[in-house]
């Protein structure tokens, strides 16, 4: 019998030690879209023996590890002060989470300290499992759209296995809002409104595998984040472009997704540096901006915060 693409199981949890399997059941099931799995990675070092004929003398996989691309709704669990199902993947991108119970969930980046994540997938009864998983996440908000988290992985390479496949619960996702002008009530720059198409929050992560003897593992060595958004043109009065990037200004940005208690998730970006302006759209015959710009710290893992109220 074939196995169905559409067969598949995705858990996650968070792991107490480094690269060691905390064992992932049902409720760590995870609600997602668009699974990659480039399942083993890697290089091969070559024999290059030197023989009496012509012809290949094989090679050696080396620094074998997994990617796991996919996406996840952007909805808060629908209690404010309680942590949404996908927080644990958050977590896994060098993202700390506040929990205010009753109250608020908060997201921000941090420097040292980054948790590490278990994968399992499963396609049919083959499970794939990536250990020691850290990752990047881009925020996604397109127009008429679902909002997304969408997550890249890397995590140690094992030998995938026929297991019995687990049952999942899935109930602590929530149905997202389309991002809309009811349901996306705030979009701001420096205090203005914006009539805006699209934005992206890049976390700007450096996943690097580390293949050593006595070590072996997946860091994240750094991070740029970048925004990317396209709106409606105003008057250079109210609001310029050029000459905040000529300026290397940085300005504050605010969006609020959700209108409804523990649906709200708002992001804040207290100090973004405008980039140069690549050009101009035309939509609609509508001049549109496609702005480029960098989230920069003030005091440090401040860049950004996401919220969810």
């Amino acid at each position: 019998m074939p196995i169905k693409w559409k067969s598949k199981i995705l858990l996650a949890k968070i792991e107490s030690t480094y690269g060691t399997d905390p064992t992932p059941v049902g409720t760590d099931a995870v609600l997602a879209t668009d699974v990659q799995l480039t399942p083993m990675e890697g290089s091969d070092v070559d024999r290059d023996l030197e023989t009496p004929w012509l012809g290949a003398t094989g090679t050696i996989p080396t620094e074998l590890h997994a990617m796991l691309r996919f996406k996840v709704e952007l909805a808060p669990s629908g209690t404010a002060g309680t942590a949404p199902a996908w927080g644990t993947l958050l977590r896994a991108c060098a993202v700390a989470e506040t929990v205010d119970a009753g109250v608020s969930v908060t997201y921000n980046p941090v420097s040292d300290g980054h948790e590490s994540v278990t994968l399992y997938l499963l396609i049919g009864a083959t499970r794939y499992v990536m250990l020691g998983s850290r990752g990047n996440c881009t925020v996604e908000v397109n127009a008429q759209g679902i909002v997304y988290l969408n997550f890249e992985f890397t995590g140690l390479f094992t030998l995938p296995t026929e297991q019995t496949r687990p049952t999942v619960d899935l109930s602590a996702y929530q149905k997202p809002l389309l991002a809309t002008n009811a349901n996306t009530p705030t979009f701001q720059m420096e205090g203005e409104d914006f009539v805006m198409r699209s934005f992206n929050l890049n976390l700007g992560n450096s996943v690097e595998t580390r293949f050593l003897i006595g070590s072996e593992g997946v860091l994240i060595t750094d991070r740029a984040e970048t925004v990317e958004t396209v709106v409606e043109a105003v008057p250079l009065s109210a609001f310029d472009p050029f000459t905040l990037a000529a300026g290397q200004t940085g300005v504050e940005i605010d969006l609020v997704h959700g209108t409804t208690a523990g649906s709200i998730a708002a992001i804040n970006i207290p100090t973004a540096q405008m980039q140069r302006p690549q050009g101009l759209n035309n939509s609609q015959n509508i001049k549109e901006w496609p702005l480029r710009l960098v989230p920069l710290p003030i005091t440090g893992n401040d860049q950004w915060t996401l919220t969810l109220t």
